[in-house]
């Protein structure tokens, strides 16, 4: 049995949770490794919706959800979580859920720093979702960062402390804001301490125990290998890497643990705030698309920008994260078009590309070049089996494949869990 790590192969938003969802049924644990409380995450079973953030996926089937060393975690929008799901009746204890007591913590100054400079950027902005996320990573690099460990020993904060607000009443007097209220701070995070450390531990060790056991352990990322801090459109991109090798330096297991590289990949392309989008669609292709799809951010409610499928991106995000096999999601919006257009190159200042440049000014001036397909009538929606697609969707998969020079493992055609055409499976590959 191998262990399976999801990633997204564009912009993000390409429906990992459903697909993850589906995985983590199959799954003894599941692990995220990355990002924070930025990413979202929609489940659908059985008719009732699921949104989230933070929790990995798994949490929603009873699953060990554990969240790694490579999160940044925001200790109250962990509680509202909890809270909101229990309220569903998910049943969420210290048996199916653990953080890793290694986990940078982001606070309140994190939010007040990512919008004091967003708001400064004017034209400049990135389009970050305001939650702190940039701020909480540079300070875990910066080592003054504040751990979930240290919830447990908030009397013999103060070192640390000081060399935080040293470095953030520096920035804070620059935007004309006063000092950060230490002792506010630490009544705060005297409130949430006993709620996080109930679920706080080693993680790498429980990890290591349910290897050792044999168990099926699936790794979940969020955002989109495009939005890695090193090999995405940067600066347009989040302040971690997300890429598959990630997995293993998040969680605290080997890079011989991460397995089946999974890339959920959406059958058209969005993304959700600035940057560059060689293949984006401003008409009504692109207006109809987004609303069959719901192009809604589940973190932000942002509209997101829609365009053709781009081979070139996902040809490109597939080889930096030795991607094994694909999932092909929201094919069921394709439905209907007479025509469907799928980016194979681009052209620069008349060369031809067969690649994503690296600056951000060559990527915004690319110019896709389109191989057109015929459409299909038919609905694929709710298809189990590929006997069930139309013969036009059956080429539409069969080209991408091609073009990707990735395996098509699944493909998803609504959002519900059962709605998925298995055509390899990750977890016996």
């Amino acid at each position: 049995m191998a262990n399976v790590t999801v990633i997204g192969a564009q912009w993000g938003d390409e429906g990992k949770g459903k697909i993850v969802d589906w995985l983590a049924s199959r799954a003894d644990a599941v692990v995220r490794f990355q990002g924070g409380h930025n990413a979202g995450h929609t489940l659908v079973i059985d008719g009732n919706v699921y949104k989230l953030s933070l929790l990995p996926s798994g949490i929603v089937s009873g699953t060990l959800s554990i969240i790694g060393n490579g999160v940044v975690l925001d200790p109250w929008a962990l509680k509202a979580e909890v809270e909101k799901l229990e309220g569903q009746g998910v049943a969420i204890n210290a048996d199916n859920l653990a953080v890793a007591d290694n986990c940078p913590l982001i606070l309140p100054l994190h939010r007040d720093l990512d919008g004091l400079r967003e708001t400064a950027a004017g034209k400049g902005k990135i389009g970050t979702t305001g939650r702190g996320i940039g701020p909480a990573y540079e300070d875990k690099v910066g080592r003054r960062a504040i751990r979930v460990c240290d919830l447990a020993h908030l009397d013999s904060l103060e070192p640390q402390l000081d060399r935080l607000c040293a470095h953030h009443d520096a920035l804070r007097a620059g935007f004309d804001q006063p000092p950060v209220d230490r002792e506010a701070l630490l009544e705060e995070l005297r409130g949430i301490a006993d709620f996080v450390l109930q679920y706080a531990q080693p993680v790498w060790k429980r990890l290591k125990k349910v290897r050792k056991a044999g168990a099926k352990i699936l790794f979940e990322g969020a955002q989109g290998v495009l939005l890695d801090i090193d090999h995405g459109t940067y600066p347009f991109v989040t302040s971690s890497n997300t890429v598959s090798g990630t997995a293993a330096s998040g969680s605290g297991l080997g890079p011989n643990a991460t397995g089946y590289v999974l890339g959920i990949v959406k059958a058209y392309t969005t993304r959700v705030g600035s940057g560059p989008f060689p293949t984006e669609l401003e008409d009504e292709i692109g207006q109809r698309l987004g609303e069959r799809g719901h192009e809604f951010g589940t973190v932000t409610g942002r509209q997101r920008r829609v365009g053709w499928f781009d081979a070139v991106i996902v040809r490109q995000s597939c080889a930096i994260s030795g991607v094994t096999g694909i999932a092909l999601t929201k094919i069921d919006v394709l439905d209907g078009l007479d025509e469907v257009k799928i980016c194979t190159g681009y052209r620069l200042r008349g060369n031809v590309y067969d690649y994503f440049p690296s600056h951000a000014a060559d990527q915004a001036e690319v110019e896709p070049i389109y191989e057109t397909m015929d459409g299909w009538s038919e609905s694929t929606a709710g298809a189990r089996s590929f006997a069930d697609l139309p013969a036009n969707a059956v080429k539409y998969v069969q080209r991408i494949q091609e073009l990707i020079e990735t395996p098509v493992s699944l493909v998803s055609t609504s959002p519900e869990r059962d709605d998925t055409i298995l055509m390899r499976d990750p977890f016996m590959d």
